[in-house]
């Protein structure tokens, strides 16, 4: 793949745009110059960052449980600027939830089908063009959370774990295609989905400084990172601990609240 297109992509694709990790990173693309299709369920928050950047933001405002919608928005982005040099599937959900509430099924459902069946629904309409270019990058944004199983968010954890793991057998399935796949797995990161958590947040990034590492990561093309680097190293740490020290450690650990409903 040639570098300059993931070094200085002319075309990105972000979904979760409205806010958080997303909206830092339309703005870390779009203000070096590339134009954006921005993906998200709230469209005013996309027209206002439109706005911003005149003529470099497409919007469309979805879900990326909608596959057909997907379908549509890629459809219509690569018949205006072509096969994108930057897939990134970032929209994701984090809630607190408990097993043994019947009614947190649906909630556990919500989360899964965001956070990782949104991840192939994001990723599937643009795969074929890529092929034929034989360049393109996919981005998923996984979390630490996916490294072990923590107590009340079963549902974000499983999601995340499963988001890693799905990064892993899409990178060995495009070995050799000239299609890149990176995983990012963010630390504690300063957004709207953090506000809530009722417990410290060790080496917490603002939005901001997170997406100028990401993106030097994704232009690196590096497969697997952390970001910060030392939540890498909490988290390996983490999943070396044998079963019976990690339980006793993290029994007692603070849980994110629940949420019954989810809009």
């Amino acid at each position: 793949m040639p570098q300059s297109s993931i070094q200085n992509p002319q075309s990105v694709v972000i979904t979760g745009a409205s806010g958080g990790i997303g909206l830092a990173l339309a703005r870390h693309y779009l203000e070096r110059g590339a134009t954006v299709a921005a993906i998200a369920r709230r469209g005013e928050l996309l027209q206002t960052l439109a706005a911003e950047f005149p003529g470099k933001v497409f919007c469309y405002a979805l879900d990326v449980r909608d596959a057909s919608a997907l379908q549509q928005a890629a459809s219509d982005f690569m018949s205006r600027v072509g096969t994108p040099d930057i897939v990134i599937a970032n929209a994701g959900v984090s809630v607190g939830t408990l097993t043994e509430y019947a009614e947190d099924e649906e909630v556990f459902q919500h989360v899964m089908d965001i956070n990782v069946l949104g991840m192939v629904k994001t990723f599937q309409p643009f795969l074929s063009g890529m092929r034929e270019a034989r360049r393109g990058t996919l981005v998923g944004i996984a979390s630490v959370a996916g490294f072990r199983g923590l107590p009340g968010s079963g549902a974000y954890s499983a999601s995340k774990a499963a988001a890693i793991s799905y990064l892993e057998s899409l990178r060995v399935e495009l070995h050799g295609s000239g299609i890149r796949v990176v995983t990012l797995c963010p630390g504690y990161i300063q957004t709207a989905m953090t506000d809530l958590n009722p417990y410290p947040m060790p080496f917490i990034l603002q939005a901001e400084d997170a997406a100028r590492r990401m993106a030097r990561i994704i232009a690196r093309g590096t497969s697997f990172a952390v970001v910060p680097w030392q939540m890498g190293a909490v988290g390996w740490v983490m999943r070396r601990l044998p079963n019976w020290l990690y339980d006793r450690l993290f029994a007692s650990a603070p849980h994110k609240p629940r949420k019954q409903f989810l809009d």
